[in-house]
């Protein structure tokens, strides 16, 4: 008779499986071509660097012992809305002060 398994043996067998792959080249924010950004990570200096060798644009960052690739690439993705959304609320800013100049030069105008 064969002997049973036991349940640990079970429990060491499931616990074996890889973890899941995670991404390594991601599309480019700046030229949006596909997998043209690598990400390079140097734990001896602590810096993490995401760049495109399509358009060259590049972004650095600290890094940590448990930095990962996706990581360096979501902040820089976050960078840049963060920086489009400031850029927007200055557009906006900067046409809400034209439109101000513009009534007073023609109530200026009227008065005349």
């Amino acid at each position: 008779m064969g002997k049973r398994k036991s349940r640990v043996s079970k429990m060491v067998a499931t616990a074996k499986k890889a973890a899941p792959k995670l991404e390594t080249a991601f599309s480019c924010p700046f030229c949006d071509h596909g997998g043209a950004v690598e990400c390079s990570i140097d734990l001896q200096h602590m810096i993490a660097e995401a760049s495109c060798f399509v358009c060259q644009a590049r972004y650095s960052t600290t890094a940590h012992a448990l930095t990962e690739p996706i990581d360096v690439y979501s902040e820089w993705i976050d960078q840049c809305e963060l920086a489009k959304a400031a850029a927007a609320a200055a557009a906006a800013a900067a046409d809400d002060d034209d439109d101000d100049e513009h009534h007073h030069h023609s109530k200026a105008k009227r008065r005349s």
